[in-house]
């Protein structure tokens, strides 16, 4: 079974083999409790519909909890994964060492559950994995801090934890400059459980409330990878403009917005303006009969409402947002098609606060706030994201149809839209990019936006979401 690796490494994996088939398949009170707990978190990450591979299942404990359409699990040891197969009816098994994987079908999500320390060379078994990837695959490890190795050392003394065999303790560093190395990109990470044991009352007042918290102190730590995958060829694109009360706007926007890609169709949204946007539309669209350009009027409020309807009627491979303001030049729009079509990212957000911009773009008080939510986000989100109110955000057709579909798990929360994509994509774990913009102040009209109404509004939304994405 390992005769095709070096010598170290087989003999290594046959003695990790050798312990858990004599080791007991039945986990103890304290060990089934930990598996639910990370089986909460797991069934968070994992989309229900979704093909799983777990490596390293041994007798299937965790597998067994799992919300996912089909499962499969790998292990090195024949007696856990006979274990496995009572214990998980419906899923299908193999023996197997991850290190010479050889299924030949692709999976939704890979699941490495604290079984990475096991491995002989972690580098091999992430590579191996990317035969089981496909350009949507998520790979989700969770691993043991380092900082609780003493107190998981003295559990094991008392005999209040389970032996193992010899293992590695890698930091989150190690792992994630592992996953480089292997041609996975990681999208995430995120530390939970201060209490690995399911106390009533207590685990979930320390797990779920005070946890977040507390990252450093948590016993587990997540990442989620994706694979890194080349651009193939062109995308065609839409950019949804939203247009409110922007008449002096509508001409620059067509004119500023250059052919991006495979083809580019620009959709104008107007949103109930009281001057005569709608009518500069129509003539825009009938002085540029070589654009493919859509019209809209809404009949519901708000940015975020104008958003979807764009979204709904664009036929682009990549949608864009661009606000009709033109804050953000259209010029721009380029890096974001690069971010997205390169494959770089999977979710481009624009950001405002890097460059210099013009002395009357943005008051203090709003940079104030925007720098807040940006710590806010990047702390909730588990990815930086520097500039969340940044009008211009850029996806793929197919991830914004994921988000929608999930939509429920938020609900319809968010008039402005930017919330609305960027939870729904930390919830799907796609890669957020921050692209650097240089931010202009208006040449016509007034913003739309009211500080202290929309503000308050805006934190709101924040603390709702923090119960869906780190209070969970």
């Amino acid at each position: 079974m390992t005769s095709s690796l070096p010598a170290s490494t087989a003999r290594y994996l046959d003695g990790v083999r050798d312990f858990y088939d004599s080791a007991p398949t039945e986990l103890r009170w304290g060990a089934r409790g930990y598996r639910a707990l990370l089986a909460h978190y797991y069934n968070l990450i994992v989309p229900a519909d979704a093909s799983v591979l777990e490596i390293g299942c041994g007798s299937g404990e965790l597998l067994s909890r799992l919300n996912a359409a089909r499962k499969t699990g790998l292990d090195l040891s024949p007696r856990q994964i006979e274990a496995a197969r009572r214990r998980v009816p419906g899923a299908t098994f193999h023996v197997q060492a991850g290190e010479l994987l050889e299924l030949d079908q692709p999976f939704d999500v890979i699941i490495i559950s604290d079984t990475l320390n096991l491995a002989a060379d972690v580098q091999l078994l992430l590579e191996r994995l990317q035969r089981s990837a496909h350009p949507g695959t998520r790979l989700v490890i969770n691993f043991q801090n380092s900082l609780w190795r003493p107190l998981l050392t003295l559990a094991r003394w008392l005999g209040l934890k389970a032996p193992q065999p010899e293992n590695s303790w890698l930091a989150s560093s190690d792992v994630l400059n592992l996953l480089q190395l292997a041609g996975w990109d990681p999208v995430c990470c995120q530390s939970r459980l201060l209490l690995p044991v399911p106390v009533p009352l207590l685990a979930s007042l320390l797990n779920r409330w005070v946890a977040p918290l507390l990252q450093w102190f948590c016993l587990t730590i997540f990442i989620v990878a994706r694979p890194v995958r080349p651009a193939t060829q062109p995308r065609t694109v839409s950019v949804i403009i939203p247009a409110r009360n922007e008449a002096g706007n509508i001409e620059a926007a067509i004119q500023r917005t250059a052919e991006l890609g495979a083809g580019t169709e620009i959709i104008f949204v107007e949103g109930h303006s009281r001057d005569d946007t709608w009518s500069k539309i129509q003539q825009v669209a009938r002085d540029h009969p070589e654009r493919k350009i859509k019209l809209m009027q809404q009949t519901g409020r708000g940015k975020g409402d104008a958003v979807r309807l764009g979204f709904a009627a664009a036929t682009g491979d990549i949608l864009m947002i661009l606000d009709a303001d033109l804050t953000m030049p259209p010029e721009e729009l380029p890096k974001f098609y690069d971010v997205i079509a390169s494959g770089r990212a999977e979710f481009a957000n624009g950001v405002r606060l890097v460059y210099p911009m013009d002395e009357e773009a943005m008051q203090f008080l709003n940079l104030c706030a925007n720098k807040t939510f940006g710590l806010i986000f990047t702390w909730l989100l588990g990815q930086p994201v520097k500039d969340t109110l940044c009008g211009t955000k850029v996806l793929s057709r197919t991830h914004y149809e994921r988000i929608a579909a999930n939509r429920a798990y938020f609900g319809d929360f968010d008039p402005f839209g930017d919330f609305d994509l960027l939870f729904g994509a930390a919830k799907l774990n796609l890669k957020i990019a921050d692209v650097p913009i240089r931010y202009r102040e208006r040449t016509y009209g007034t913003t739309n936006i009211q500080r202290w109404s929309h503000g308050w509004l805006l934190l709101r939304m924040v603390m709702f979401a923090a119960r869906k994405l780190k209070f969970v």
